[in-house]
């Protein structure tokens, strides 16, 4: 974390709905803990006014689905003789920002929780700017449960920010879009208006956006490491190599996350309702319910590509986001059932060792 200490847990984000389910547990000496920083096989967790190191609980690791990621709030027992922390369980989340792991497996990665905000990082240099990549964020932090806002950093190297904002504010679909200059710090005030107190607000953005630089401006001081663009590729390089949670003194709290290189999917086809509320509204003035939009008549979508009203390029991004939903949904259907499958055989081998014990 930051070197500003919070002075309670309220500081850190602790509200009514986390105090609500803590009491449901029945965990001795467990205690109320969120999780600053997440590693391969250990956290930083922070109680509100002591921040320690910790690993979560044999049991949790061989029973549990659900382990800690950066901005839950979780259940541990602190050992201050040794320092150390060891977490027992996960607290409902508020929200959780996921993505699909890479790989060909359909699993789920969980980025960051308990976020209010997502700050949707894109820059104005080279070819960073890619509206169908931001219809992705845009997807999934609708998805998430947090309220989604596109940051339009490194304004000062653009002439003309005002044609890239009408084109992020026709993706946007009334999400608040700013444009913003880490460098020269302006259009810092925003963002931080929605970084209140208590708040929490995640940077998410592919590598070389100025994600941390802009958590540096914010801050006023060089506290996360930052390298330049290429100024040949306008490509970054992983400055950030895993989330952490930073506290603003006298305000909310921010998430820095590694640029992401795949931006895959998770979810099912809800997820695509709020980022693409123009396609979903004309889709229920087509004629038939069932219009798949391609050769029925009295087909709204169509009629509005047709017209102008609807750009072909978005539309092909929605349906290519709704495939991919799809047969992700379709691969994790399939893994759940293989995984049930394989819990039942071990019971079954169980069963009969024990029949076999007791009849020798």
């Amino acid at each position: 974390m930051t070197d500003h200490i919070p002075e309670s847990p309220a500081e850190l984000g602790w509200d009514p709905f986390f105090d609500n389910n803590f009491r449901k547990y029945s965990i001795p000496g467990g205690v109320p803990c969120r999780v600053t920083s997440q590693f391969r096989d250990s956290c930083r967790i922070h109680t509100g006014h002591h921040e320690f190191p910790a690993v979560i609980s044999g049991r949790m690791r061989y029973s549990s689905t659900d382990f800690p990621a950066t901005g839950d709030w979780v259940i541990a027992v602190l050992y201050p003789e040794t320092g150390q922390a060891v977490i027992h369980a996960v607290l409902p989340r508020k929200s959780a920002f996921s993505r699909k792991a890479a790989g060909l497996k359909a699993e789920e990665q969980i980025v960051a929780t308990n976020v209010d905000t997502v700050f949707i990082v894109t820059a104005l240099d080279g070819d960073n700017f890619n509206p169908r990549r931001l219809e992705r964020y845009l997807t999934m932090a609708w998805k998430s449960g947090a309220s989604p806002v596109f940051v339009m950093n490194k304004a000062d190297l653009c002439p003309d920010t005002d044609s890239f904002i009408r084109q992020t504010e026709e993706t946007a679909m009334g999400v608040p879009v700013y444009a913003v200059s880490a460098i020269e710090k302006t259009g810092l005030d925003c963002l931080k208006q929605h970084i209140g107190f208590g708040q929490t607000a995640a940077f998410m953005g592919s590598s070389g956006v100025g994600k941390s630089a802009l958590i540096n401006a914010i801050l006023g001081n060089e506290r996360q490491l930052t390298r330049e663009t290429s100024p040949f590729e306008h490509k970054g390089r992983h400055t950030t190599t895993y989330r952490e949670l930073i506290l603003l003194p006298g305000s909310g709290m921010v998430i820095d996350t590694p640029g992401m290189k795949e931006i895959g999917m998770w979810g099912d086809e809800s997820a695509l309702t709020a980022a693409f509320e123009d396609i979903e509204a004309l889709a229920r003035e087509c004629r038939f319910n069932d219009c798949t939009h391609e050769n029925e008549p009295g087909c709204a979508v169509r009629d509005a590509i047709e017209n102008g009203k609807l750009a072909p390029e978005r539309y092909r991004s929605y349906l290519k986001l709704r495939k991919e939903l799809r047969f992700n949904a379709e691969r994790e259907d399939k893994s759940l059932r293989q995984i049930e499958q394989l819990r039942w055989k071990k019971i079954a081998r169980s069963a009969n060792t024990i029949l076999k014990n007791k009849y020798k």
